[in-house]
């Protein structure tokens, strides 16, 4: 007892003496500033305690570490989004320097007499946005580049009408008066997409490969024993005719569970706990068995998916996403689609995570806490795994006498040729499983001009029998809701949401935003949402960034 109460009193003299360090200078990232937090343990260690009660190495693991302990890997790792923003360090200039983003830009204004259409693939990513909420709740603002707009709206629930053909989709069409913009007449238009949902129940069965990075970069921080975790949820909600391969790379790829039957759950669990760090990231060889095992493992009445799980990095061999590509792309052909799953931060590779979802006719996204994947692979499972949309695109065409100008917001790195929109072997994008998908377009009306808006087309082949579909829907300048305030509150969400992202990622569209009005209309609209996390989570965000940009 006494031992533990000495213990207590240095460890609370260490808290305040680095507490009152911090307050001198600015923090560094959390963990990365060893040097500077060991001189003090030693020296706070060194006068009020003898060495054999409390060294100043366990007083500084228990000052710095993020959790009690460390999962099995060796790696930190967050229970849930309440843990992970839990108070840890104020902001460093540039925490996680050394990842990977492309900057696509930012969608022009289009006058319509020039162009009319617009044409894009559809896109059901959501990495984007938890790898912002991860930068966020640790205390950063996220890098300008990795903010995509379309993937902080589709992270939401859209609330619109489920089809009542199976084979179809819904088209949702609504809009009002643009909240920040006082001197001209703009509205934000929104094009809304809903799938047909398909029972957990009645989901084909699958065939999965789990491809694992086990480089010694995924022995870090939060990556591979959140992998594991994660896994071990999507294990517990497979049928018995399901089946799961595994296979790892480092500096070589191997199998470590050749395809097998849900039945075996014990097996493929211990397969999972059995991963551990290894070698440097041969990210070709581990696609290229991934893909082989795969097409081992194919099921032609299932689903047979490849789930890519890493932090991107990429080292030995082959190391770009097309020349990776190019040695799995005749696999992929034969039906097996491929998700990515991102793990980590710092080091991390958006681009190489995203393109390679893209190629695959898959999705992506980046698992932050073990309630992201549970969000993915139990609440979600059935949309995670099956396809109901392949190749899946939009075209608006914007009536010339009713719309001056118009924008799309976000889906810049989705943009198809107009002329391209029928040609169905160009690729587009992928929908599961009672997916929404939302796009925000910002137009500019004429003066008094009413009547039609826009022309919305839908077009997309079934996975199963390739047959390719059309569907339509107009808006009307009638169909407009007269104030913001009044509009339909997912709708409202959706722009909120859509500026956040443009004030994150420093939009010219967005220079004349500030972040204290939007948490005004966030906190208006909260209270007609019941008890959502998510919605929750973003508030939480918005401030930390109002207070970061302040």
């Amino acid at each position: 007892m006494k031992k533990n109460w000495f213990r207590a009193v240095v460890l609370s003299t260490l808290v305040l003496t680095l507490l009152l360090a911090a307050c001198a200078k600015p923090a560094e990232p959390y963990r990365e500033n060893a040097t500077t937090n060991e001189s003090v343990a030693e020296e706070v260690v060194s006068e009020y305690a003898p060495a054999e009660e409390i060294s100043a190495e366990e007083a500084l693991q228990a000052l710095t570490a993020p959790r009690d302990e460390k999962d099995e890997a060796g790696s930190y790792s967050y229970d849930s989004v309440e843990e992970l923003s839990a108070p840890r360090a104020t902001q460093a200039a540039d925490p996680y320097e050394d990842n990977f983003f492309e900057n696509y830009g930012v969608n022009p204004m289009i006058d319509t007499e020039d162009d009319n259409l617009s044409t894009f693939a559809i896109d059901v990513d959501t990495g984007s946005y938890t790898l912002a909420r991860r930068n966020l709740l640790d205390g950063y603002l996220p890098d300008e580049d990795s903010v995509r707009v379309e993937e902080f709206v589709n992270y939401f629930d859209q609330g619109y009408a489920q089809p009542e053909d199976r084979q179809s989709f819904t088209i949702n069409l609504d809009g009002g008066p643009a909240p920040f913009t006082q001197t001209e007449r703009y509205s934000i238009i929104r094009v809304g997409l809903q799938g047909y949902e398909v029972p957990q129940e009645d989901r084909k069965d699958v065939s999965l490969t789990f491809v694992i990075d086990v480089s010694g970069s995924m022995g870090m921080d939060n990556r591979l024993g959140l992998v594991k975790r994660s896994l071990e949820l999507l294990v517990d909600q497979l049928h018995r005719d399901d089946q799961v391969s595994i296979v790892v790379y480092g500096t070589r790829a191997r199998v470590v569970l050749e395809p097998t039957s849900g039945r075996e759950y014990d097996e493929i669990m211990d397969a999972i706990d059995s991963l551990e760090p290894e070698g440097s990231t041969n990210a070709e060889a581990g696609i290229k068995l991934g893909y082989k095992m795969a097409l081992k493992a194919f099921n032609p009445e299932g689903i047979n998916r490849v789930i890519l799980c890493s932090d991107g990095v990429a080292n030995v061999g082959n190391t770009g996403a097309g020349s990776i590509w190019e040695q799995v792309e005749d696999y992929a052909s034969e039906g097996i689609t491929l998700t990515t799953m991102g793990f980590g931060m710092d080091n991390y590779n958006d681009v190489l995570m995203e393109q390679f979802a893209d190629m695959g006719d898959g999705f992506y996204a980046y698992i932050d806490t073990i309630d992201e994947a549970e969000r993915l692979f139990v609440d979600n499972l059935t949309s995670t795994l099956q396809t109901i949309a392949k190749d899946a695109k939009v075209q608006v065409e914007f009536n010339p006498e009713v719309v001056s100008r118009y924008r799309l917001i976000g889906f810049e790195n989705r943009d198809i040729a107009d002329e391209d929109f029928r040609d169905d072997s160009v690729d587009a994008g992928e929908i599961g499983a009672g997916h929404s998908v939302t796009a925000l377009y910002e137009v500019k009306l004429f003066g008094d001009a009413a009547g039609e808006i826009a022309n919305v087309i839908l077009r997309w082949q079934d996975p199963e029998t390739g047959q390719v579909t059309e569907i339509n829907r107009v808006i009307r300048t009638e169909d407009l809701y007269d104030e913001f305030d009044e509009a339909d509150p997912y709708y409202q969400w959706d722009v909120l949401t859509a500026e956040f992202a443009e004030v994150l990622r420093d939009s010219y569209w967005a220079e004349d935003v500030d972040l204290d009005d939007l948490l005004e209309e966030f906190d208006r609209l909260y209270g007609w949402f019941e008890r959502d996390n998510d919605r929750d989570e973003l508030i939480e965000m918005v401030e930390t960034a109002a207070w970061l940009l302040d």
